[in-house]
């Protein structure tokens, strides 16, 4: 059971989330506490999995993985029964960065990355098309990107 979040977490949250390689010391300080509460916080933010890990985030052009693709992918109804068979057939692929279940009209959201369309072509054929219980696929090229962001709005 999760603990009910204060300001003072959310704060720490919030910090953590803009630069995760900050110390306690220098969280307690942004936010008012002494170090000691603030690492204990911290800590049981971790224990409870509302903080999940610390990543460092790259500039996926700067890479080299200049092409985003998003694909909404539709399943026939022998894929739908196989649905385990299907997300980790999508969890093995690297290109594939997050992948979500919809209801409406597609079964799946994926987003891709790529190095360029012909490298998204070679994943398509290669690795995506061959996954079975896909029926269609419809691959949306992001020709900018105005907003990407990993912050969750946790300060009130």
């Amino acid at each position: 059971m999760h603990s009910e979040l204060d300001s003072y977490d959310r704060r720490i949250l919030a910090l953590l989330q803009e630069d995760a390689s900050l110390s306690s010391a220098q969280i307690a300080e942004q936010v008012g506490l002494s170090q000691s509460p603030c690492w204990r916080r911290i800590q049981r933010m971790k224990e409870e999995g509302i903080i999940r890990g610390q990543v460092t985030l790259l500039d996926r052009k700067k890479i080299g993985l200049n092409t985003q693709i998003f694909a909404e992918i539709k399943l026939n109804a022998h894929g739908r029964s196989n649905f385990t068979e299907f997300t980790e057939a999508i969890r093995g692929f690297p290109e594939v960065l997050e992948c979500y279940v919809l209801m409406g009209a597609v079964d799946f959201l994926l987003r891709i990355v790529a190095a360029d369309i012909e490298a998204y072509e070679r994943f398509f054929f290669e690795k995506l098309s061959l996954v079975p219980g896909i029926q269609e696929v419809n691959s949306i090229v992001a020709l900018s990107e105005i907003k990407s962001t990993t912050s969750l709005p946790v300060v009130r």
